[in-house]
């Protein structure tokens, strides 16, 4: 395998562009990382497995180091499925780390395209140096992939940072969930966004604004979602057990729960772990967290089961916002039920990440647990 450090610099993002080129052309596969722990889990001297392209290292929502095995094949097909849906190829800005697969792909779709991506460099996530990088960009259409928390802060920054999203033909939004209330807003301000659904192990996004990119089938008629398609990938490294788990007859079964609208759209309802079990009745946290969302002045939410004496686990919110506690629960009551309320509903200025846009909710209950201080 090769290598490849991911320092943010053009440097380090031009050699894995190039060696990426050569993957997809049969050379040897590469392994991009920030995190030299999750270089090291991923065996990097021993030969990748057969069939594979890139290996995207991740920590998981375990915290274990897992690598997503994709191919040439795969990677394709999600970056055609993609140009195709968007309305063809185009130009696109990177504005995600290229070692996650949102940022990966849009140097893949590039690359396709037969164009030269706009790179957001340095870190962190600031609307002005946005609006620097997408002057940069020549032609059209012009796209990016954003993660929800950076959609926001361009909407919040209402400056250069908004005005260059707008030049946009489309913003795939991924990583997490794209709540209805920033959809509104997005539209409101002459944004446009599409909202992706999808996983590394599905090489990015295959389900757009809720419905399956071409050559991607989606079955929600169990208790988890399932993806079957050319974009899928083909295992974990050096996890024969895992991938027994997660791929079989062609299909990867995800670890979230879904259902299929009336007018054909698959809404994800959320992980099917994220049922907290408080006095006997089961509540979805993704419910709560929409329903808290959906609050006048509240940016996002996480809502985790604690456990109590009384209940078993205890429903509680961390909420970005500066609303009122009281409000808030007196919301969740009237939509969802008293078992749904959160006992507790803490603020906070941003929510514990632990990937683009991923919320790290072992982060999350470690700060709402008594005796947390900071």
């Amino acid at each position: 395998m090769r290598p490849l450090h991911l320092d943010g610099s053009p440097e380090a993002l031009a050699a894995l562009t190039r060696a990426v080129a050569d993957a997809l052309g049969g050379g040897p596969a590469v392994l991009p990382f920030a995190d030299p722990v999750l270089r090291d889990a991923m065996a990097p001297d021993e030969p990748a497995e057969p069939g594979t392209a890139v290996v995207i290292a991740t920590s998981g929502s375990t915290g274990a180091p897992k690598g997503v095995l994709l191919s040439a094949r795969a990677l394709t097909a999600s970056a055609e499925a993609t140009h195709a849906r968007l309305g063809g190829p185009g130009h696109w800005l990177l504005a995600t780390p290229a070692h996650y697969i949102g940022g990966l792909q849009v140097l893949v779709r590039s690359l396709l395209a037969g164009t030269t991506p706009a790179l957001l460099t340095g870190s962190g996530f600031r609307p002005d140096d946005f609006a620097a990088a997408a002057a940069t960009l020549t032609g059209s259409p012009r796209y990016t992939a954003l993660v929800p928390t950076q959609l926001v802060r361009l909407l919040d920054d209402g400056g250069a940072g908004l005005a260059a999203a707008k030049t946009f033909d489309a913003i795939v939004v991924g990583a997490a969930a794209t709540s209805p209330s920033l959809r509104e807003r997005a539209a409101d301000a002459g944004v446009r966004i599409v909202p992706a659904y999808g996983m590394s192990e599905t090489a990015s996004g295959c389900v757009y604004d809720g419905f399956p990119l071409d050559g991607v089938r989606v079955d929600v008629s169990g208790d988890r979602i399932r993806i079957a398609g050319d974009v899928l990938a083909h295992g974990y490294r050096r996890r024969p057990d895992l991938t027994a788990e997660a791929f079989s007859d062609g299909w990867f079964t995800t670890s979230d729960r879904g259902i299929r609208r009336d007018d054909g759209r698959v809404e994800v309802l959320g992980r099917a772990d994220d049922m907290i079990n408080t006095g006997g009745v089961k509540v979805s946290a993704a419910a709560v967290e929409r329903c808290l969302c959906a609050q006048p002045g509240v940016r996002d939410a996480c809502v985790v089961g604690l456990p109590d004496p009384e209940w078993g686990e205890a429903v509680v919110a961390l909420v970005v916002s500066s609303g009122d506690p009281g409000d808030l629960r007196a919301a969740v009551r009237a939509e969802l039920g008293p078992a749904s309320t959160p006992k507790r509903v803490e603020f906070t200025g941003a929510l514990p990440l632990r990937g683009p846009g991923k919320i790290d909710r072992a982060a999350v209950k470690a700060r709402l647990l008594p005796g947390h201080h900071g």
